[in-house]
């Protein structure tokens, strides 16, 4: 966790040498030379990304895409793993051990707004979105 704070930081300080530095392809407008004006983002996705503070305190915006036990253990049990889970794999660890991380998640952390995720893909975007483009235009 600490390497992603020092991660997130570095993009911080320069976003379009971090992106360069990391083979990331970058827009003309972005290679410009007065990018440092213009506004950047930076996505961080993870399971546990709100659950140690000094990654919390460098988001500016926190989304969490919340699905029920039903429809979370449905989709796992749809994908293929490399070695698949063992019998009971779901029930006994995986859903107690993101109850457990989510509630540290909720009291560590109370900037995170909700998206449904059983709402289509285009719907939890267009939501992020809006949001997103709301926070820029207020801090502006």
């Amino acid at each position: 966790m600490e390497a992603m704070v020092g991660t997130v930081k570095g993009w911080q300080e320069n976003p379009v040498k971090f992106a360069r530095s990391h083979g990331v392809s970058l827009s003309p407008e972005a290679e410009e030379s007065n990018s440092e004006e213009r506004i950047h983002i930076l996505i961080v996705e993870g399971f546990l990304i709100y659950n140690y503070k000094p990654l919390i305190d460098i988001y500016d915006k926190c989304f969490y895409v919340s699905i029920p036990y039903e429809e979370c253990k449905r989709r796992r049990s749809t994908r293929t793993y490399t070695l698949p889970d063992p019998p009971g794999l779901f029930d006994g660890h995986v859903w107690p051990m993101y109850l457990k991380h989510r509630k540290d998640m909720e009291n560590n952390c109370d900037t995170i707004e909700y998206l449904d995720g059983m709402s289509s893909k285009e719907d939890i975007y267009n939501k992020a979105y809006e949001r997103v483009q709301n926070c820029l235009l207020n801090n502006l």
